[in-house]
């Protein structure tokens, strides 16, 4: 995202989930509203021009909630993306597997002029792109993204979220910004730069496309 706004492209980040249950201490409507705006900072760290939350609770994520689905495809149609970068299909929890196959279906919805959404009209079936899961357990990247010019940026926008990092790092004893560090340099060293980011493309007609649409 950052080497997309550095290039001067537009990026929209957009949360499924709104983290409310994500923490022992805090409840979950403060939790909610706090996690809303160090999403907000964490995008302008790196470049979003705008930071969308669908405001679903945590653990509620279901791909066939049908007003999801509808919320999901307006802001598909309203932004008129080039492509998507969402979740692996096989990641770890339930909420990021079904905000993948909610992405996939919507994606396709937003195609179909008859879908009615206020925002009318019919956007292109978008270019997918899954992101690496978490430790990169089980993926295996088809296409690589040198992150090493931006890589403190990310970890800048990773700390953003301080009531998980702080939180993690003070009481689970996990350095989550070092872990993702770590990851990077592994993808990098798979590719031969300093720090990458792994990705795999969605297969599927007609999503496919001659054009890198990666940085």
């Amino acid at each position: 995202m950052a080497r997309y706004s550095q290039a001067g492209h537009v990026v929209t980040m957009a949360h499924v989930a709104n983290g409310n249950l994500g923490h022992v201490e805090i409840l979950p409507e403060e939790l909610r509203r706090i996690r809303r705006e160090e999403a907000r900072q964490a995008g302008k760290e790196l470049g979003a021009r705008e930071v969308v939350s669908l405001d679903m609770p945590d653990l509620g994520v279901d791909s066939n909630n049908q007003d999801l689905v509808r919320a999901t495809v307006d802001l598909i149609r309203r932004v008129q993306p080039d492509l998507i970068i969402t979740h692996a299909p096989n990641d770890y929890m339930k909420d990021h597997v079904e905000t993948s196959r909610l992405v996939f279906d919507a994606s396709f919805s937003a195609s179909v002029p008859h879908f009615e959404t206020p925002s009318g009209g019919a956007a292109k079936i978008t270019p997918i792109y899954y992101m690496d899961t978490v430790a990169g357990i089980n993926f295996l990247p088809t296409e690589y993204v040198d992150v090493s010019t931006v890589i403190e940026r990310k970890l800048a926008a990773l700390e953003r979220h301080v009531s998980q990092i702080k939180w993690l790092r003070d009481h689970d004893g996990i350095d989550f910004s070092e872990f993702v560090r770590t990851v990077s340099r592994f993808r990098g060293l798979q590719c031969g730069v300093a720090y990458a980011e792994g990705f795999t493309v969605c297969q599927t007609w007609p999503r496919l496309s001659a054009q890198r649409l990666l940085p």
